[in-house]
């Protein structure tokens, strides 16, 4: 467990904790929010649900909403470093203008502002953790940072400590008049392609056979398709992992989803597969009667 490396997310209230977390956790980070710093040394004599190859890390949110946090985190911090552990603090910040406009939006009360106004209980919290703010290893200022722009940046630190979770990419193939599925990313329509439907020796067959794979990918109009889109795949795939995102989902559909979308989610998903992306295809509706 010492060399699992722990982090800790903290700060301000309405500085954006949640969505830090979130991108611990899309990270591959075993994640736990609004722990209690006096239970942290406990916590880790624990064995986790997932043996800790499989974990990029453990991220903890800890902050005002407990209310021994100010009196007990000194302590647990220097337990974690008398005792050698991999750990890095983080902690988020916003102005006043910011937080009072964050909080005016969500209409949730603040941790510190039960018997005062918002505004009271922002500077109040700002004075209990500007001691910590001190003590951390990383200080970012979301005041300026859309919810994108803030998980991109805490991605990028959390793939500092680890390459353990890719981005998933998804390749459904689908029958246009069967519906479209739920939850696509990328669409793109493939009924300009040559149809095997039309052939009497290749109707029955399916996009997986060799014979239909031929008769839709081995023309003009297809490799040219192929190499445009790929080169596309190419130029969008980092900038969505620049972004965070840990699943992209592409939808290829053609009229019925068991001959032309069946082969070309093939050749796509095994372009993908030999850029050692983590990929996966479903077929949704090959088996349908046509």
């Amino acid at each position: 467990m010492k060399n699992t490396p722990i982090v800790i997310i903290t700060g301000e209230s309405g500085s954006g904790k949640s969505v830090a977390l979130n991108a611990f956790e899309d990270c591959g980070f075993y994640c736990v929010d609004n722990m209690p710093a006096a239970l942290l040394p406990k916590f880790l004599e624990l064995p986790l649900s997932k043996e800790p190859e499989e974990i990029a890390g453990i991220a903890f949110g800890m902050d005002l909403r407990e209310k021994g946090f100010i009196r007990d985190y000194p302590e647990v911090f220097l337990f974690l470093k008398e005792n050698d552990y991999f750990h890095k603090i983080i902690f988020l910040k916003a102005s006043e203008e910011t937080l009072i406009k964050r909080y005016s939006q969500t209409r949730r009360h603040h941790p510190v502002s039960k018997n005062s106004n918002l505004l009271d209980g922002i500077r109040r919290e700002k004075e209990l953790l500007s001691g910590l703010e001190l003590e951390s290893d990383i200080v970012i200022d979301t005041s300026n940072y859309t919810v994108h722009e803030l998980k991109a940046e805490i991605s990028s630190i959390a793939s500092g400590y680890t390459t353990i979770k890719e981005m998933r990419i998804d390749f459904i193939s689908f029958g246009f008049k069967y519906g479209i599925p739920k939850d696509i990313d990328l669409l793109i329509d493939v009924r300009f392609l040559p149809n095997p439907y039309f052939i009497a020796e290749l109707k029955e067959k399916t996009g997986e056979d060799d014979e239909v794979k031929k008769f839709v990918l081995n023309n003009q109009r297809a490799k040219k398709f192929l190499k445009k889109y790929t080169e596309l795949l190419d130029y969008l795939i980092p900038l969505y992992k620049r972004e965070g995102k840990a699943y992209l989902t592409l939808g290829v559909g053609c009229t019925g989803g068991r001959h032309r979308s069946v082969a070309v989610s093939r050749y796509l998903f095994e372009y993908i597969s030999r850029h050692a992306a983590k990929a996966g295809i479903l077929h949704r509706d090959i088996t349908r009667q046509q």
